[in-house]
């Protein structure tokens, strides 16, 4: 069986538009796919498991809860080989969710079950849907709604992880804790700044493009932890025209035009406030031309 990629993501805008009563929150967002993979390796096999370099990875992953809603649970011996950090805001449990849900749909892992894919694709996480698109996409709701954005411009970008990690429902506490005392209103879709995002994208405008990135959990998690301001300003100082966190984070990007400006900006970074950083062009799906 062909080894399975499952690239890593970036939000260049990430709007959360408010609160629901079941405790979920409505987001508008661009997210682009990355050249950065996990690899997940697939065996058919008598003895099934998922083996992980970081065992603690091996409980509840996302691949086994994959492979249970694809009806292909106890089939495979699974190898997770990770590149993507974990709990950097990249997305990378929910790519490897994906990515088994896609092989699942294609063939790949024999012949295809008649299943609402996308239904199957829900239950495993809000990024999931995104991810079974292959490019960019405009995702809303509560990550079901998701409209491709087709092929993607040959940007590059560079990823910087800090020596922190953020909780993903602290950062949602946080947030909701800080409109409490100051509300804010959302404007009309048409209007937004994510839709801003998708025209610049669509025209390949690298500096419309770059304007319109915006992350509502950006300012609240550098306020709130030295080292991904310290991240922050790490990228800043080594060229990069903006520093933006990804998802609600640890991890921080910034993007460049080609691989020589990106490569640039790395080499400048200063190591220290830096665990590890990656240099990647966006994520091409052969599907998208």
């Amino acid at each position: 069986m062909p080894t399975l990629l499952a690239p890593a993501k970036i939000n260049a805008t990430l709007e959360v538009l408010g609160r629901r009563s079941d405790g979920y929150h409505t987001l508008r967002s661009v997210m682009l796919p990355l050249a950065l993979y996990d690899r997940i390796e697939l065996e058919a096999s008598v003895q099934p498991g998922l083996r992980v370099e970081d065992p603690a990875l091996e409980r509840d992953n996302l691949v086994d809860r994959a492979l249970a809603a694809c009806g292909l649970a106890g089939r495979f011996a699974v190898t997770l080989h990770k590149a993507i950090p974990v709990g950097g805001g990249l997305g990378g449990g929910s790519s490897d969710a994906a990515a088994i849900v896609r092989a699942a749909m294609n063939g790949t892992l024999g012949a295809p079950n008649e299943r609402d894919w996308l239904a199957v694709a829900s239950t495993l996480g809000s990024d999931v849907p995104f991810f079974l698109c292959g490019t960019g996409a405009l995702v809303e709701g509560v990550g079901e709604r998701v409209t491709a954005l087709g092929a993607l411009p040959p940007w590059w970008c560079i990823v910087v992880r800090p020596h922190a990690a953020v909780a993903t429902a602290d950062a949602y506490r946080r947030l909701d804790l800080a409109r409490a005392s100051v509300p804010r209103e959302s404007g009309p879709r048409g209007q937004s700044v994510s839709r801003k995002a998708v025209d610049a994208l669509q025209r390949a405008d690298f500096d419309a493009f770059c304007a319109a990135l915006v992350n509502d959990f950006h300012d609240l998690i550098v306020a709130a932890s030295s080292e991904v301001a310290q991240g922050a300003t790490a990228l800043r100082a080594a060229g990069a025209a903006h520093a933006l966190l990804s998802g609600s984070g640890s991890c921080l990007f910034a993007l460049a035009r080609d691989e020589a400006s990106a490569r640039a900006i790395e080499a400048r970074l200063d190591p220290a406030p830096v665990a590890a950083s990656f240099v990647v062009p966006l994520h091409h799906d052969p599907a998208w031309r």
